[in-house]
């Protein structure tokens, strides 16, 4: 590839280079992708059917567009094969592609994207924008016609690359194919977080919930900090002070849904006021025992023991 064509320097064409080297170098055997030589920020891709289900043993193959401020915002895709569940040469609707950036994250990748679709595959259609609804038994007669050959499509080039992916997904599809549970869950879950399925329903949803709910934690744990400060305050002035902002923060922590944020809610400022307490308690302490001193070197005391 003539890599001394784009600016290195460049975020969009440094992550798509990345990404490149690491699918050469750790290839699997349920989908390839890569680029064109003349045009990096354009992808073809193969991916195999998923297995138990009617598109079994087919080779799709489609096209990925990557926008220039890539990864900041999805790609697009497109189908090249027909298959029953996607319309062909129609940029397609997908949680993952340009049609909802709002759930798209740059931890994401071209990988990434291709579990997704091959998850996608059983799916509904919903009336989603690219899809189509074939029966059953129409989808295993396509997925079976699709091994045959691949479509044409494009330049030269992109045909020679289109070939070349398509004997590659062949070479593996010597058994009956069926998704990569480990594949499915190692690239859904991005690098710092895990997914737990890669069941073609539960897969989109892990997709898309993903951003909304490191977005909701976040905003879930400053009101948390924020009241439990407020509650702290609350109880050095007085105890039911501080019981009432207690009572406030495990509300707006239940107000969430989330039990385990009940929990940290109202724990914090039960143990932060216990320690407030302690040195209110501790300061009274000295107190007494300063002006008990200052009473006995003083002679108060004789005189009052004297009167009683």
């Amino acid at each position: 590839m003539a890599e001394e064509r784009y600016n290195r320097k460049n975020p969009a064409v440094k992550r798509i280079l990345q990404e490149v080297k690491e699918m050469q170098a750790n290839p699997s055997d349920d989908f390839m992708s890569l680029p064109l030589e003349e045009n990096i920020f354009e992808w073809q891709f193969a991916i195999r059917g998923p297995g138990d289900t009617e598109f079994e043993g087919g080779i799709y193959h489609g096209r990925i567009q990557l926008p220039a401020d890539y990864p900041f915002k999805p790609p697009s895709f497109m189908l090249l094969t027909p298959n029953g569940r996607f319309e062909t040469n129609t940029k397609i609707c997908l949680s993952i592609s340009n049609y909802h950036p709002e759930h798209w994250q740059p931890s994401w990748s071209v990988r990434t994207a291709l579990v997704a679709l091959i998850a996608f595959m059983p799916t509904s259609p919903n009336g989603a924008l690219g899809s189509v609804d074939y029966p059953k038994e129409e989808r295993r007669t396509l997925a079976i016609k699709s091994r045959e050959a691949p479509p044409k499509y494009g330049s030269p080039e992109r045909q020679k690359l289109i070939d070349e992916i398509h004997q590659y997904i062949l070479s593996k599809a010597t058994v009956a194919p069926k998704p990569n549970p480990q594949e499915c869950n190692k690239t859904l879950s991005t690098e710092s977080e895990a997914q737990s399925q890669v069941e073609p329903e539960e897969a989109v949803t892990a997709v898309e919930e993903r951003s909304i709910a490191t977005t909701d934690t976040i905003a879930d744990d400053q009101i948390i900090e924020e009241a439990a400060e407020a509650a702290n305050t609350a109880a050095t002035v007085s105890p039911t002070a501080g019981a009432l902002a207690t009572v406030e923060v495990t509300a707006k922590a239940s107000g969430s849904g989330d039990q385990a944020m009940v929990r940290r809610a109202a724990q914090k400022p039960v143990d932060d006021r216990l320690f407030t307490w302690a040195a209110v308690g501790l300061t009274i302490a000295i107190v007494v025992l300063l002006l008990k001193k200052f009473i006995r070197s003083s002679g108060y005391g004789a005189g009052f023991m004297d009167e009683s």
